[in-house]
């Protein structure tokens, strides 16, 4: 589904990422853990465009997407839920909803049932339900993070990346975001997370990436993952 090769990026003379290859199957979770400064947002910010590589290939269902516009990636089917939510405050929760949907809307993507996803989205979230005609701006920050992960649904993505879902919430709010990332994996939705919990992230997903200084230096099924004594030691605490 989506396949990476080689790939190099950074931002300025900095080079982060150091030809980083890895795969997303589809129907599959696939998390990338790592310390802070590891290059795991930065993964993600390139494969939706909003950095361009320096070389390396993105394919997404065959498709090279590498240095293509953030756009133009949406349009392929590569929704991005991003690190620090990026609402537009002043839009309704459910213009923001709505907004996901654009390629849709315009033609650039199947239309398919664009109220029905919506209402799906208030199913799968549903504080944001109760707050459809509050401006985002005014949301928690865990609401917030919901409507973020809702708005990148609405687009009806081959490949959902999900960057630091659960930063900055409080743990009954983790806790309810590994739900609604668990039920989506039911649906067979594809996903690639990253996540300052390892030990959820590897507890959700079907297979895992650590990512140190820009380079992969362990991966396996996730469950394998979780009891290797060296992530343990390195990435998981006491845990």
């Amino acid at each position: 589904m989506l396949e990476v090769a080689d790939l190099s990026a950074g931002y300025g003379q900095i080079e982060v990422l150091h030809g980083l290859s890895f795969r997303v199957p589809q129907g599959q979770v696939v998390t990338l853990i790592g310390s802070n400064g590891a290059g795991k947002t930065t993964t993600m910010r390139t494969l939706s465009g909003m950095i361009r590589p320096r070389s390396g290939s993105i394919r997404l269902k065959g498709r090279e997407i590498a240095g293509l516009d953030s756009h133009v990636v949406a349009r392929a089917g590569l929704a991005h839920s991003p690190e620090g939510r990026r609402v537009f405050p002043s839009l309704s929760v459910e213009d923001n909803l709505t907004l996901g949907a654009f390629p849709r809307l315009t033609g650039s993507r199947a239309k398919g049932d664009v109220a029905a996803d919506r209402e799906r989205a208030f199913a799968l979230f549903p504080r944001l339900k109760e707050r459809r005609a509050q401006p985002a701006g005014t949301l928690s920050g865990g609401e917030q993070q919901m409507l973020a992960m809702g708005r990148a649904l609405m687009l009806r993505p081959e490949v959902l990346l999900l960057d630091e879902p659960s930063m900055g919430l409080a743990p009954k709010l983790v806790e309810e975001v590994f739900n609604i990332i668990r039920r989506l994996k039911e649906e067979k939705v594809t996903m690639l997370l990253v996540e300052q919990f390892a030990l959820a992230a590897l507890g959700v997903a079907d297979y895992g990436y650590v990512l140190e200084n820009g380079r992969i230096r362990f991966e396996g099924p996730a469950a394998q993952l979780k009891e290797d004594p060296a992530v343990r030691s390195a990435y998981l605490g006491s845990h």
